[in-house]
């Protein structure tokens, strides 16, 4: 039996919220941060973290504050959704990269955030916040958008319910939201211009499954206003479909 807490919360579960604190803007935290934000008083937030340190999860820097630790990473990419994807995809992203030199970057969705599996840039590339292993906002990325377009209702519900800003730029108007969404169904692909980071614009499709599931996002990200990312549309989803292909005659 899983042990308990005087709140009746479980010891994995009060673990878990620990690790749910960090996220791409969120990298590294103080132990004071991790109380903060996970509403963890700081005698249970330092027992915990003391915990997922010995066991690899967390790893603390010299100066004090705590890192997610490769075990977590390491257990992640067993996933054999995010192995067999990030393995398929990787030669095809690798062409779109040739072709047009800027950040190339495969998305999946982890409940309400998007998280990259994998990402190719050159050293010229713009530099972007969505590294692999970054998580950020379903709604303030191309690949975040074309995967909250095609998930459950309740996960669009949840997602225009709690629209955040973290540009000026960002959709935080719901309406707006979700006719957006309903035009990246229609369209096929979605797009960006400053509402993660302002510089940075993208454009994404999305990656099917042999049951016609979307699985996950594939997406470009470039400096805003160095050309127009529509025109990347054709290719993006000529590699969605060739990885649809690939992935379906591999479960055969």
């Amino acid at each position: 039996m899983t042990p308990r807490s005087s709140h009746g919360e479980s010891v994995t579960s009060r673990s878990l919220t620990v690790l749910d604190t960090f996220d791409a803007e969120h990298r590294r935290l103080t132990l004071s941060d991790i109380s903060r934000r996970s509403g963890l008083p700081i005698a249970t937030a330092h027992r915990l973290v003391a915990e997922l340190e010995t066991w690899g999860a967390l790893e603390r820097n010299i100066d004090g504050a705590y890192e997610i630790g490769g075990r977590i990473w390491k257990l992640g990419l067993l996933a054999p959704l995010q192995t067999e994807l990030r393995e398929v995809a990787y030669p095809y992203m690798q062409d779109l990269f040739h072709v047009t030199k800027d950040n190339v970057q495969l998305a999946i969705r982890d409940g309400m955030r998007s998280l990259y599996i994998e990402r190719i840039a050159g050293q010229r590339s713009y530099p972007i916040l969505g590294k692999t292993g970054a998580r950020l906002p379903l709604h303030t990325t191309a690949v975040g958008k074309v995967l909250l377009a095609h998930g459950p209702q309740d996960v669009i519900d949840a997602a225009l319910n709690a629209l955040t800003s973290e540009t000026p730029n960002s959709i935080t108007d719901k309406r707006v939201m979700k006719k957006q969404l309903e035009t990246i169904r229609q369209d096929g692909y979605a797009s960006t211009k400053d509402e993660m980071s302002v510089g940075a614009s993208s454009i994404a499709v999305p990656i099917f499954d042999w049951n016609k599931k979307v699985i996950a996002g594939l997406g470009i990200v470039t400096q805003t206003g160095t050309q127009d990312l529509k025109k990347w549309v054709p290719a993006l989803k000529v590699v969605a479909t060739s990885l649809t292909r690939r992935l379906g005659s591999a479960r055969k």
